[in-house]
């Protein structure tokens, strides 16, 4: 009796390792090692993200590899990773791929962001129109003059953070509506470089996520990088100091910040394993308060606008 008590005891604790080993791999949704894919542009925002989910997770190994858009959602596509951080949703086609394999992935709104237009301190033109910045970025305007008559910059020097960014990405799809950007366009590796090239540069138009241009030394989120200057962006056709907003955290709330995607956390975990645990903490409280500090929208969450008005 006691020796077929003993087998089936030892049979259970079998099946129950054997349970868990196909439930993840080892991992459980607090523990394990697990990659994951992030455009670069949102690298900021993830290491933040990942040193707090790391201490209150020990067991828990993460590695993030910043790259690009195009780069982030091949790697969910081959099942490299199983968690990647993007500008966009994945399309039906990428959907349909992963349904030929019996995968339902999710894209989860995880933040409220958009893309900052930036210039050198020399130029003295902080206005832009939507309109003006699409035919500059299909190569119908190509100097400061034909924007501004009084210019004396000479050809625009448009800069971007990668060639697979989702920075691009959008640009093409909600700026040009499909229609190819011109040929003169420049891509550097990362939104970094594109600011270090516009400090040093009186010609140029940076073009970078909006989460890069604030200023770290600023809890309140009311300036930007001091070694550049942010446009403000009208959807108007002609834009004017009332009507032209810059990427503050309460205009891309409320979306009267033109240039404003949103940001998804694309995630293909069956076994509900440390994917779903780094998904559950991102949309979390904790998770998104890290996102209201680093100057964008938390998705998630609540968020309180209070207006400023200067007593004199």
């Amino acid at each position: 009796m006691k020796g077929s008590l003993l087998g089936c005891v030892c049979l259970l604790l079998a099946l129950v390792s054997c349970s868990q080993k196909q439930a993840g791999d080892g991992q459980t949704l607090y523990s394990g090692s697990i990659k994951i894919a992030v455009d670069e542009s949102l690298r900021p925002i993830m290491e933040e993200e990942l040193q707090v989910y790391l201490a209150l997770t020990p067991e828990a190994e993460v590695t993030p590899i910043y790259c690009s858009e195009v780069e982030a959602i091949n790697l969910l596509l081959q099942d490299s990773v199983r968690l990647a951080i993007a500008n966009r949703r994945l399309s039906d086609k990428e959907l349909a791929s992963f349904h030929t394999r019996k995968f339902f992935p999710e894209s989860i709104r995880m933040a409220v962001s958009g893309i900052a237009l930036i210039t050198n301190l020399e130029n003295e033109d902080s206005l832009i129109t939507v309109g003006q910045f699409r035919q500059i970025l299909t190569g119908k305007v190509k100097s400061w003059k034909e924007l501004y008559p009084t210019s004396r910059l000479g050809d625009l020097n448009v800069v971007f953070d990668n060639p697979n960014s989702g920075t691009i990405h959008y640009a093409i799809d909600s700026i040009c509506k499909g229609e190819p950007l011109a040929s003169n366009l420049t891509a550097l590796k990362s939104n970094e470089e594109v600011i270090e090239y516009v400090s040093k540069t009186p010609n140029a138009l940076g073009v970078i996520g909006a989460n890069w241009v604030g200023n770290a030394a600023d809890s309140t989120h009311l300036t930007f990088n001091e070694s550049v200057k942010v446009m403000s962006v009208s959807n108007s056709g002609h834009a004017t100091v009332g009507n032209s907003y810059k990427p503050y955290q309460a205009y891309l709330a409320l979306r009267e910040y033109p240039l404003v995607h949103d940001v998804f956390i694309l995630i293909n975990d069956p076994r509900s394993a440390l994917p779903t645990g780094l998904m559950t903490f991102l949309t979390s409280d904790k998770g998104q308060r890290i996102i209201l500090k680093s100057g964008i929208v938390p998705a998630t969450q609540p968020v309180r606008l209070v207006n400023v008005k200067d007593e004199f």
